[in-house]
């Protein structure tokens, strides 16, 4: 049977990196690298991270990882029949404790926990009633000064009405044709704005390296707005503006997350735990990375901002 964890671990010596240099090229902290050298799987997110985790491991060091994914789906089947033969054992274990604790209370001590309700429960029916009349004072209280306040407000209103209605009228009619007028403009320059942005936005794939890559992106918007959908299934994905941790979480399938990037980025950095089913819209137009190596499930993205 392989070793799925030393076998990772030979690997890596042999390409002479350390833990260090291989949580900065896959981005995998550094604690599941250790959890998955000490074959420590139950340590990791959940089962599809350890499969991505040990493929992406693998892919970095140079060696195949579909024989030691076959090697982990062996390993898990049998620890699943193993758990199946173990659980009557253990379901009839905690079936006679608690048959033995039953047997052992004795009308003892129902009596005394009795003894006790008793002992407390004149105190509790005097602190019920006076928290039942200092409620029913409050609430008398409110709805008088309620009814106060909305007397008064009625009448103020009444009156003043009665002056400002024949001034209102005359200027209603001529504020609206230039609400209209202004309102109809502003939406023809909104318009034009954004699709003269979105037009002349372009996204090119500047380098690549492994499951890293670069890209360009030119006539941006001011704020550019990133859109992650998650359709096929679920999928992790973080993002990072100028070096700084911007969001991070789990889609499941047809569910949608945006995020609007600062005025004046420069660049942003995407990791996709499971790029084949991440669909990513940047200011609406599609960005399509995955014909970059489609068949790679994690990667690392980086997007350089040209600012005009």
């Amino acid at each position: 049977m392989t070793d799925i964890g030393k076998t990772l671990q030979n690997a890596r010596n042999e390409k002479h990196y350390t833990l260090d240099d291989l949580q900065q090229i896959t981005k995998i902290q550094k604690r599941y690298l250790i959890a998955i050298e000490e074959n420590n799987f139950d340590a990791l997110p959940g089962d599809f991270y350890v499969r991505a985790f040990i493929r992406q491991y693998a892919d970095t060091v140079g060696i195949k990882a579909d024989k030691l994914l076959s090697e982990l789906d062996e390993q898990a089947g049998k620890k699943k029949v193993e758990e199946t033969e173990e659980e009557p054992t253990e379901a009839k274990t905690r079936t006679e404790a608690v048959r033995r604790q039953q047997q052992s209370s004795t009308p003892s001590q129902v009596s005394q926990s009795f003894d006790k309700f008793m002992h407390y429960l004149p105190t509790i029916i005097i602190v019920g009633v006076v928290v039942i009349i200092i409620g029913s004072i409050y609430f008398v209280v409110a709805g008088n000064k309620k009814e106060a306040n909305q007397a008064a407000s009625s009448t103020n209103v009444s009156i003043s009405s009665d002056v400002s209605s024949s001034k209102k009228s005359s200027k209603k009619e001529s504020s609206s044709e230039e609400v209209s007028s202004s309102s109809s403009k502003k939406e023809s320059s909104s318009s034009s704005k954004s699709s003269k942005s979105s037009k002349g936005q372009k996204i090119t794939n500047t380098a690549v390296s492994g499951s890293r890559f670069t890209y360009s992106l030119t006539s941006p918007a001011k704020k550019n707005k990133i859109k992650f959908t998650s359709k096929g299934g679920s999928a992790w994905s973080s993002i990072s503006v100028n070096g700084t941790a911007n969001w991070q979480g789990t889609l499941q399938n047809g569910a949608s997350h945006t995020v609007t990037l600062p005025e004046g980025t420069t660049s942003f950095n995407i990791s996709l735990g499971n790029s084949n089913v991440t669909n990513i819209t940047i200011n609406g137009k599609r960005f399509d990375f995955l014909k970059e190596n489609s068949t790679l499930t994690v990667r690392q993205i980086t997007v350089n901002v040209a600012n005009e």
